[in-house]
């Protein structure tokens, strides 16, 4: 899969600085509101399940990636932002090897398409696991620099 299908420029957040994995969390949720795609009671429900998720099971995955997502009733299609942690050090998300996050996936899949859910999780670990792609990443300048980094992965045609 091409990131850039699922992702849409602004929704990568560059410069990405909150204080904890809980409030990353809060901070990309808030962003899909403010942008539109949910309302804000969908967003606080969508809020509430992602925590749930995270509680369950750190979404903290390998290599600097964390993929906090929840299945939810009220949306029709796969949405998502990213944050950008540029600075030193990262964020600290309870990740599988130990390291910080230094790219905060949020996803937010229709409940009802379970396959999705797994292909879509799949398919943003394996493209966010390649190293040109993660260093593109976190050393964009701007948000069209990051959406084309994230087309870095894949064959070209």
């Amino acid at each position: 899969m091409d990131l850039r299908q699922l992702f849409q420029k602004e929704d990568l957040i560059l410069g990405f600085d909150p204080r904890d994995k809980w409030d990353a969390i809060r901070r990309l949720v808030t962003h899909l509101v403010t942008s539109g795609r949910f309302n804000s009671a969908t967003g606080d429900r969508i809020y509430e399940q992602v925590l749930a998720r995270e509680r369950s099971m750190s979404t903290g995955m390998e290599r600097g990636i964390a993929i906090p997502h929840a299945a939810v009733d009220e949306v029709s299609k796969v949405t998502a932002c990213m944050g950008i942690v540029q600075r030193p050090g990262g964020l600290p998300f309870e990740s599988i090897d130990g390291q910080p996050a230094q790219l905060v996936v949020l996803l937010v899949i229709p409940r009802a398409h379970k396959l999705l859910h797994i292909r879509t999780l799949a398919d943003v670990a394996r493209v966010l696991s390649n190293d040109k792609v993660r260093e593109m990443l976190v050393g964009a300048t701007d948000q069209l620099q990051a959406w084309e980094a994230l087309g870095a992965a894949e064959p070209q045609r």
